[in-house]
């Protein structure tokens, strides 16, 4: 009769289903026996930026522009960032201070809804993670070297000098003028005012080519090519007194973590600079360019328990906010984003039978 008793009581045991349990792991807290731990959905905001790098080097002989070519030329070289694209991407990541330990039990209910809330992204694996990307490039760094080539050419000259000598003379000691010639390096005012005139003889040239005045005859593809060649030879002697300008691109990411203490949700994303382009939040080099979320309001708030415990699975409603990115006046981009962390925590009934949720 004893061992029937036994054989029932494991029976029942193996038939009744085990009710499944939850609890929050605290830092440093074992997780129990044939648990599993997941953990809430957190939202972090991922920033790439664009930004069009413009560098400024003035000519070497930008001083003499305004008297051989009769142009005012900028003198100081000069660097600026302006933001040409901008993409606000939110990214779910598994939030690292809250883990839940949960029992399924046997119960086929309960396993189904756990994973289909795990589809759902109402809940995620403690070591889920958004896996992106980044990338960034940096501009190349100005130089005068640019001139270099263009400014190929003779760089010595021949100066007169009028030297004098006394001599014995008829009715005493006189002085007789003798030229000394000797080779120099040539000022920048002297260089200057050659190229102006190589510039002068180029425009020439080219207007006895388009006119036909000249010995020699260029039609179709040859008068093309003379001509852009022409016009090649000048920009590169202008571009000795007006300077030269280049550009690239700079792009970056930058990520933004809402935090539920911050009441006004205010962040700096990144900073900018004019000498440095874009910047991290915590270099103090650049203007800040902020990143506002403005909660949407709701005229009602839902209030249930969210307390783990037997039969409940807590998971997370995000808040939906408004993510605006701004530089000083400027709106940049404007999004609605759900932020997880910022929502409420709710509770469901792991082992109720709904098929999907």
């Amino acid at each position: 009769m004893k061992n029937f008793i036994k054989t029932m009581i494991i029976a029942l045991t193996l038939i009744i289903p085990v009710g499944a349990s939850s609890q929050i792991v605290n830092p440093g807290q074992g997780v129990p026996a044939g648990a599993i731990v997941y953990s809430l959905p957190m939202t972090t905001i991922h920033l790439r930026i664009s930004a069009r790098h413009e560098s400024f080097t003035p000519g070497p002989y930008a001083r003499f522009a305004q008297k051989y070519l009769g142009v005012q030329a900028k003198e100081e070289g000069s660097e600026s960032y302006t933001i040409t694209s901008v993409e606000l991407i939110p990214y779910i990541e598994a939030d690292p201070s809250v883990n839940i330990a949960l029992n399924l039990g046997n119960n086929r209910n309960a396993s189904a809804n756990f994973l289909e809330m795990i589809n759902q992204g109402l809940i995620m694996w403690s070591d889920s993670y958004a896996g992106k990307s980044q990338k960034m490039r940096y501009p190349s760094l100005a130089s005068n070297s640019d001139y270099i080539r263009s400014m190929a050419g003779s760089n010595l000259t021949k100066e007169q000098t009028t030297l004098f000598r006394t001599v014995q003379g008829r009715d005493g000691m006189d002085r007789v003028a003798v030229q000394q010639s000797q080779v120099v390096e040539k000022s920048p005012e002297k260089r200057a005012e050659e190229t102006a005139n190589l510039i002068f003889k180029l425009r020439t040239k080219r207007m006895e080519i388009i006119t036909g005045e000249t010995d020699a005859t260029f039609s179709g593809e040859a008068l093309k090519a003379a001509i852009a060649e022409i016009n090649r030879l000048e920009k590169e002697y202008l571009d000795l007194f007006l300077g030269k300008t280049s550009s690239g691109m700079q792009t970056m990411s930058f990520d933004v973590v809402p935090k539920t203490d911050n009441e006004k949700q205010i962040y700096i994303a990144f900073r900018l600079s004019d000498t440095q382009g874009l910047l991290p939040s915590n270099n103090i080099s650049g203007r800040p360019v902020v990143l506002e979320l403005v909660r949407e309001d709701h005229s009602a708030a839902v209030n249930m328990d969210a307390s783990a415990g037997k039969g409940r699975v807590v998971y997370r409603k995000p808040a939906m906010v408004n993510a605006r990115l701004t530089d000083g006046q400027t709106l940049l981009i404007q999004s609605r984003v759900p932020v997880y962390q910022l929502g409420n925590m709710m509770s469901f009934p792991i082992e109720i039978a709904t098929g999907r949720l």
